[in-house]
């Protein structure tokens, strides 16, 4: 579906930029004209995520993601471009316009869909049949309920080749649709197998309401012991959260965090109808935006042994940043939330969950456990470690009590301890104000540094510069591309993207086409739309003065003639020989 100019900038008309935005990034205010906050799509300690009122987009210095309201909306609620528009609408009450043409990709995202409902309801039938006797029984000594089960929509995948594909085909679903959904794979006979075999299904439901993937657990000691849906065109990994579309009502907006499908279904059952999993191998960026949407305070409740401890820290240094409340349950008496509950009841659960630690609690608790805090070294090193976590704390008040309670447990003078954690935190803030320095530096001088979506930039810097110059000139500009015809043109450029987006601009201008971000939307590449987005933010810091693009197009004719001129090291004598004094000659010496 393509849509007209006009509807795109009315439709980003009425979508205000810094009004989204502000639904999921704490903008700051440090001016009128440029408010800043912690990107959403890169873990960072100090802002660089600006959003620009002027141009209606946005820009981040840190990871190079910019764009406009459309670009922010499909990348922060992982949409494509159509459905990114339809959100708009719907949020500002305009209608969609209608076209004939089914686009290709959308009918592609239909037919996946299509098809993940078609084997969800496949596998289930298939948890009714003799063979899966199996998994019924795995499910029983998993104490889980039949409602639940339903609820949850659990099947089994039998032990066959091709079950799944030959149902799907009869639903009118072909070979190559299948791969693409990772339903299948193709054999080496030509004939397409499932890829779901001899497994405990579990469907993966998005917020509305549609299968996107699947999760299949083993029943026996094979390997892999869970199988997941690949990417397709209706689902990424890192970016789920499982049983979130479950969760995100609960009224407390509290969730909890556990690490497997099987810990969830169980707190759902013993009423923790909050509970949620990321999905895939590590958590994820995207994951901790889309909680945040959805939840104030988030529990931690990884499993007890080792690796789910490194996961509770990885997941804590991520979190990090984010607008939660965070709190870690310490699990005792079983190793994940599943077994507690089976042994000890729901009860223990809500005692663990009542006293779950904050987020410096633990911290202290893990430096804690290094020690043996008996001693006077173990005393020594426990205690510089607590005061590294204390200086990350922002609140006095919250530390001046840690500080106490550390005074108190190790028989230290408080005022001993106090003084060091204040020399500590005047240290981070020290390197923390060097870091929002050369993070604004680096921005208002468009340093190489900064993470600008051009790979040639590094090695042309100079050539970059000027490249980007002459672009935000013309997107501030348009009447320059007349005015510079004679000494300007594609060929001029060193570098394929300014090159690219040159060659984009200039005909826009000759169609009369406008120039608002919001034009380049639907046709241009995330990269694209992010560079040009860099390119606006350069419009506030240009002259955009005709001296000015005469100079950068000087600029750009010395850097490509250094490109032009031969390898000296690859001459004889006797064509190096030739090459100056024909140089000679060009200069009239």
């Amino acid at each position: 579906m393509r849509f007209s100019d006009d509807f795109i900038t009315e439709l980003c008309a009425r979508n205000d930029i810094e009004d989204v935005v502000s639904k999921y990034v704490d903008l700051q205010y440090r001016t009128s004209r440029t408010p800043k906050g912690l990107c959403p799509f890169h873990s960072e300690k100090t802002p660089s995520f600006i959003v620009y009122r002027d141009t209606q987009s946005y820009y981040c210095f840190g990871c190079g993601n910019g764009g406009n309201v459309i670009t922010f909306i499909k990348n922060i609620e992982r949409l494509d471009f159509v459905e990114a528009v339809r959100f708009l609408c719907d949020r500002c009450g305009m209608a969609m316009p209608t076209d004939p043409v089914d686009d290709e990709y959308l009918r592609l995202r239909r037919r996946c869909y299509e098809a993940n409902r078609e084997a969800a309801r496949f596998f289930c039938g298939c948890l009714k049949t003799e063979a899966a006797a199996p998994a019924r029984a795995y499910l029983e000594k998993r104490g889980l309920l039949p409602e639940t089960v339903k609820s949850f929509g659990l099947g089994f995948a039998p032990d066959t080749w091709d079950s799944l594909v030959k149902y799907l085909k009869g639903k009118g679903f072909t070979e190559n649709e299948l791969v693409a959904f990772y339903l299948a794979r193709q054999g080496k006979s030509g004939h397409a197998y499932d890829v779901f075999r001899n497994r405990l299904m579990f469907p993966i439901i998005d917020l509305r309401g549609n299968v996107v993937a699947f999760g299949g657990r083993v029943l026996d000691d094979s390997k892999p012991k869970y199988l997941n849906t690949a990417d397709t065109v209706v689902y990424k990994k890192g970016s789920g959260i499982y049983a979130l579309n479950f969760a995100k009502n609960n009224k407390d907006r509290a969730l909890i965090l556990c690490e497997g499908y099987m810990d969830v279904i169980a707190m759902h059952q013993a009423g923790f109808t909050n509970a949620v999993a990321a999905l895939g191998t590590a958590f994820t960026q995207e994951q901790i935006s889309l909680l945040s949407r959805y939840c104030d305070e988030l529990y931690l409740s990884f499993d007890s042994d080792e690796a789910g401890q490194k996961a509770t820290q990885r997941a804590l240094r991520l979190l990090e940043n984010a607008p939660m409340k965070l709190r870690v349950l310490r699990i005792d008496g079983g190793k994940d939330p599943d077994e507690v509950i089976k042994t000890q009841g729901k009860e223990k659960m809500r005692d663990l969950i009542d006293n779950a630690q904050n987020d410096t609690e633990f911290a202290l608790s893990q430096a804690q456990a290094k020690y043996d805090i008996s001693t006077d070294d173990g005393k020594l090193g426990f205690l510089n470690d607590a005061v590294l976590v204390l200086a990350a704390v922002p609140n006095p008040m919250e530390r001046d009590i840690y500080v106490s309670r550390l005074a108190q447990l190790t028989g230290t003078s408080r005022e001993a301890i106090a003084q060091q954690v204040h020399r500590a935190v005047l240290a981070k803030r020290k390197r923390d104000n060097r870091a929002a320095f050369e993070n604004d530096a680096r921005e208002a001088a468009g340093d190489d540094k900064g993470k600008i979506p051009n790979p040639e930039r590094r090695a042309h810097l100079r050539a970059c510069k000027a490249e980007e110059t002459i672009l935000a000139s013309l997107l501030k500009n348009p009447d320059y591309l007349k005015r510079f015809a004679s000494m300007l043109n594609a060929d001029s450029f060193v570098t394929e993207v300014n090159r690219n987006l040159f060659a984009d601009i200039s005909a826009r201008i000759r169609a009369n086409r406008p120039l608002d971000l919001s034009c380049f939307s639907e046709e241009s590449s995330n990269e694209q739309i992010s560079m040009l987005a860099y390119l606006l933010s350069l419009g506030e810091k240009i002259a955009g003065t005709p001296k000015e693009m005469e100079e950068c197009i000087r600029t750009l004719a010395e850097e490509k003639s250094k490109q032009a001129l031969p390898d000296a090291s690859g001459m004889s004598d006797e064509d190096f020989i030739k090459f100056m004094e024909n140089k000679r000659k060009k200069a009239g010496v």
